[in-house]
């Protein structure tokens, strides 16, 4: 399983690929190159980040959170 880390920075990868692909489906479309392939590779690829994002979550909520009550160890008042 991968870590939180891991999806974090998979997550970033990818959306930055997102953004070149959509550039590049422009360049495309300005040229009157057809571009359905390409847009379905996109939405494919837009679909895997929303998947690793609701891992991420996951994995978030699932590790410990601060403790409360105690400052360092020291007294609970």
């Amino acid at each position: 399983m991968p870590t939180l880390e891991y999806l974090r920075s998979e997550i970033e990868r990818m959306r930055s690929q997102i953004s070149r692909q959509r550039k590049e489906i422009l360049q495309l479309q300005r040229a009157g190159v057809g571009t359905a392939s390409a847009e379905a590779l996109l939405a494919r690829m837009q679909d895997r980040v929303e998947q690793m994002c609701l891992q991420r979550d996951e994995m978030k909520r699932a590790e410990p959170g601060p403790v409360k009550g105690r400052v360092l160890g020291g007294r609970k008042w």
